[in-house]
């Protein structure tokens, strides 16, 4: 027997709307370590290094080719590796959203 697919599953079944690199918002370290200040209720002199310390080991892991799983963000993984003059390098990443995260995306969209 088939099972009926309502408008909540569609809805969820659904990709999250692609976004447009144009309109594409950029979030930066100093706004990342204000909302992490305001969701902690710390003094920014204590988050400072925590963030900076954290976002330091992801970007070490992925130049590394390791897979960060990050809940409830969710996993990411280098697709593809291009090394740039003085050492730099372009990572290509995949992102897995976890399955809270895709819904809470959608949700933002609406």
């Amino acid at each position: 027997m088939a099972r009926k697919t309502t408008a909540t599953t569609q809805a969820k079944m659904e990709d999250p709307a692609p976004v447009d690199a144009a309109e594409a918002k950029v979030l930066k370290k100093p706004e990342i370590l204000d909302v992490v200040v305001a969701r902690t209720d710390l003094k920014k002199r204590d988050v400072k290094p925590a963030v900076e310390a954290a976002l330091a080991v992801i970007g070490d892991a992925l130049r590394d080719g390791t897979e960060v799983n990050l809940p409830p963000l969710g996993k990411i993984r280098v697709v593809k590796s291009k090394p740039l003059d003085d050492g730099a390098a372009v990572l290509t990443l995949k992102l897995r959203l976890s399955k809270n995260a895709a819904v809470a995306a959608t949700d933002d969209t609406d």
